[in-house]
């Protein structure tokens, strides 16, 4: 009785035990589906940072650099800066940035190598090895309470065979292996139970170190950045350096100080060249300033002009064309060529009554200007003057002229169209304008310009070195002037100065006189 005593509380204990290891079982449970759960996004955040590599994963650094759309960029720059050569800005500007987008791209690969080693590959490891070793664990423990229970119930069946039965000797022993047996099972189940428990806390436990990768992925994103950065940095000067020192940029719109500066000249090249094209074929044009032209064929020429380019012979036989597009150079400057600044004074100056008072304080405002916008405006007026010395002919009286040309020379900083500017200021701008052209050269003495062009005073002289040409010589001398004379044409050659002419006028002289004495050398 003692002995079966024995047994029956043995059983009550291994009754007790499976209650607390189902227990056990349910918060394990609840901890298998949180794992699971940290299993399938980390599998998913792993998948879709791959697809945000621009690499291939796995491969070694030479070969992932090549494989980069930033190094094909790259190749693609530099080869097309190759072809256009040092003479184009494009040229320059693409060989710098596909130098630059090479040094993204080695930069780029470094991150994604970090990016691969410091969170891909843990990551991996979290989510394909990690979590579903312990999850085997899991169902290995599951599978071995299943075997206990088998053992338990075939044990309980042969106790209760023991006191039902007859051959109580083979019976106990029977009982007693199934007892073992059972034993055997629960050791099993407890090991890894144990194991499994183990794993769980430290799974848990290095929960932070899992979430560090995230703050690893970021902290790698920010110095991948800072580098890129640093690089674009150090390259920007560099190309807004070579960007500022190219001098072939547009001349319309651009400001007057720019341009002057970029060209290394005093006079903007529109003005002067469409100056020199009005002395030689419009300054008898009906009209001129006021007359539309052509929009494509003025679009066309300030497209030339924009370029620099010298082949302008086309647009000689269109003063309108030529004049519209002066026009247009004056009107889209940033600033009016008579200044900001300077608008108020102008408007109070030509309100004066005394017409004498008036003209002195004109002059006044007109001292104040800004060198390089003087500068301009004297050889503008000089030209306008010029043409209104023609104003029988072409209708251009200096009132005219400040009417159609005036709007284009200075308005207010205000908002609205530049109609709207001209229509509100049109009579302050003629009582300005108009005096400033009849008495040009009071208020530009200095640097008086002579009224033809470099080609015609070649002309001019070399009709007078006719008069002392031996007729021998006239096939040479009409072929010297007409050479020189076509040459300045195409240089767009402006208008010079009297001392400058005079000097030009001499350099043809002593070459006609070299002419002559060899002639005479060889005559005699």
């Amino acid at each position: 009785m003692k002995k079966q005593f024995n047994r029956m509380k043995q059983l009550a204990n291994q009754t007790v035990g499976r209650y607390l290891l189902k227990l056990h079982f349910l918060s394990s449970a609840q901890i298998e589906r949180r794992m699971e759960l940290v299993r399938v996004v980390s599998h998913n955040t792993h998948k879709r940072m791959v697809s945000c590599l621009q690499g291939h994963i796995g491969a070694d650094a030479e070969k992932r650099h090549k494989k980069l759309p930033l190094t094909a960029l790259s190749q693609a720059m530099v080869e097309g800066g190759n072809q256009l050569g040092e003479d184009s800005l494009i040229g320059k500007m693409m060989e710098v940035c596909g130098e630059a987008e090479n040094r993204l791209a080695s930069e780029l690969m470094q991150h994604e190598l970090q990016i691969e080693k410091d969170v891909l590959d843990p990551l991996s490891q979290l989510a394909e090895v990690d979590i579903p070793n312990i999850l085997k664990q899991r169902k290995q423990l599951a599978k071995l309470v299943l075997d206990y229970d088998s053992a338990r119930a075939r044990w309980l069946q042969a106790t209760k065979s023991i006191i039902s039965g007859t051959n109580t000797q083979a019976l106990t022993a029977k009982a007693d292996l199934l007892k073992e047996e059972m034993d055997e099972a629960m050791n099993k189940v407890e090991l890894c139970k144990d194991q499994l428990a183990a794993d769980m806390y430290s799974f848990f436990s290095k929960e932070g170190d899992y979430a560090r990768f995230f703050v690893t992925l970021l902290e790698a994103q920010a110095d991948y950045h800072r580098k890129s950065l640093t690089v674009l940095e150090n390259v920007l000067p560099t190309i807004q350096d070579q960007q500022d020192s190219w001098t072939e940029k547009p001349a319309f719109g651009t400001g007057l100080d720019e341009h002057l500066k970029r060209s290394g000249r005093e006079i903007a090249l529109p003005l002067e060249a469409c100056v020199m094209m009005l002395l030689e074929t419009g300054m008898k044009e009906e009209g001129l300033f006021r007359i539309a032209a052509g929009a494509s064929k003025l679009k066309k020429l300030k497209a030339a002009l924009d370029c620099s380019t010298s082949q302008l012979e086309e647009f000689y036989s269109d003063p309108h064309a030529v004049a519209g597009a002066l026009k247009s150079y004056l009107r889209e400057l940033p600033e009016p060529l008579m200044s900001y600044q300077l608008y108020d004074e102008w408007i109070q100056a030509s309100s004066v009554s005394d017409p004498d008072k008036r003209l002195q304080a004109l002059w006044v405002v007109c001292d104040k200007l800004p060198k390089n916008n003087k500068t301009n405006l004297r050889y503008l007026v000089k030209f306008l003057t010029k043409l209104a010395q023609d104003s029988e002919v072409n209708k251009m009286t200096p009132s005219n002229i400040a009417i159609v040309l005036g709007p284009n020379l200075m308005w207010a900083k205000t908002e609205g169209s530049l109609a709207e500017m001209a229509a509100a200021t049109s009579v302050h701008v003629v009582a300005i304008v108009e005096p400033i052209i009849q008495h040009a050269d009071w208020f530009f003495p200095e640097g008086r310009f002579c009224v033809f062009s470099a080609a015609v005073v070649f002309s001019l002289s070399c009709f007078v070195l006719l008069q002392i040409t031996p007729s021998p010589l006239w096939p040479k001398h009409f072929a010297l002037c007409h050479f020189v004379s076509s040459r300045l044409i195409k240089a767009s050659v402006p208008l010079v100065p009297v001392c400058q002419a005079k000097v030009m006028m001499d350099r043809l002289v002593l070459i006609q006189r070299n002419m002559i004495c060899q002639w005479l050398v060889l005559s005699c």
